[in-house]
């Protein structure tokens, strides 16, 4: 069973609670001799916290504690083990979800499968705390692609490419809004992706899909290319090391990246707990009655999730790499 992990080489497994003492990550199967220390995850780390408008005003320090796999500020080869301690919490403000659950949460479904024996407080093992774990492995990940760069940027919220004025419109309204990342990398070389199952679309797909709030992905042209023709969409080669006149394929060519840059785009759903007064089932009156939900959220988580995503896109290549060299590729 390996619900709580992901890759086959390098593999990533997270843990840890929203309001428990800490979440965190451990990454195996990370080569030896790379040089890492703790302010080399603040950058990325800085880029996923909250303080800018129409975010959550939950702040916390999270600073890394490596707790294994490294030694005189070099990985090991061991496996690499690191925590963030919770600190602001106030699970006070989730008291009353075991009755009434928060439309579009996981409260109700989580309650159902773990016979109510899950932590409720701020979504438990659900939450997008846990995301802070994903952005430092990332930061490994990322080590271990030399000469690859990949960067994510939100393009759009509640369907405007103007963000600010579309974050100010969520101020005033308080409602919540979502958005649409694009994330890509650059130098990636010819042949990472194993199909069948493991192309490289199928891989980052698996891992964006289990952050919070993705409810959608696509690469290069993506739901565009349905409108095309084949003439239209097929990328025409200029040269003898594969660059190609167009992108419509998002650098990658049956599930094998084709040196081109690699290019997706994922939509992020509004924040599920807006200010606004929603309606729910109370299990205890059994009735639907109103709900207002009380606690710090963001109005849109959109906004923090750009790192998160380029983590998860730099672990799926980090594992299909150490996959393609191990059979000889």
């Amino acid at each position: 069973m390996s619900m709580n992990s992901f890759g086959r080489i390098f593999r990533v497994s997270i843990f840890g609670e929203s309001h428990g003492p800490a979440v965190g990550i451990t990454v195996d199967g990370c080569p030896a001799g790379i040089p890492i220390t703790v302010e080399d995850f603040l950058p990325d780390l800085e880029r996923r916290k909250a303080g800018a408008a129409g975010t959550t005003p939950r702040k916390e320090d999270d600073l890394p504690e490596i707790v294994s796999g490294v030694f005189n500020d070099t990985t090991t080869g061991a496996p690499i083990t690191i925590l963030f301690r919770n600190n602001n919490t106030r699970s006070k403000d989730y008291e009353t979800m075991r009755k009434t659950p928060r439309p579009g949460h996981a409260d109700f479904v989580l309650d159902k499968k773990f016979s109510g024996y899950n932590d409720y407080r701020g979504g438990g093992h659900s939450s997008g705390r846990l995301t802070v774990a994903l952005v430092a492995a990332g930061v490994i990940a990322k080590k271990t692609l030399t000469g690859i760069n990949i960067n994510a940027t939100l393009v759009e919220a509640g369907g405007n490419t103007d963000i600010e004025a579309a974050i100010a419109q969520a101020i005033e309204k308080q409602d919540s809004i979502g958005g649409i990342i694009e994330c890509r990398a650059k130098n990636l070389p010819i042949g990472i992706g194993e199909p069948f199952f493991d192309s490289v679309e199928s891989c980052i797909s698996h891992i964006a899909f289990a952050i919070p709030a993705v409810k959608g992905i696509e690469f290069g042209s993506g739901f565009s290319a349905t409108k095309m023709t084949g003439s239209q969409h097929n990328d025409n080669f200029i040269d003898e090391k594969g660059t190609t006149e167009t992108n419509n394929a998002g650098g990658i060519n049956g599930g094998i990246t084709n040196g081109n840059e690699l290019v997706f785009r994922v939509a992020i759903k509004p924040t599920s707990s807006t200010p606004q007064e929603q309606q729910t089932w109370n299990k205890e009156t059994e009735s639907v009655e109103p709900l207002t939900i009380k606690g710090r959220h963001d109005l849109c988580i959109a906004l923090r999730a750009p790192v998160v995503l380029e983590a998860a896109a730099a672990i799926a290549l980090a594992d299909l790499m150490l996959v393609g060299k191990s059979l000889g590729a």
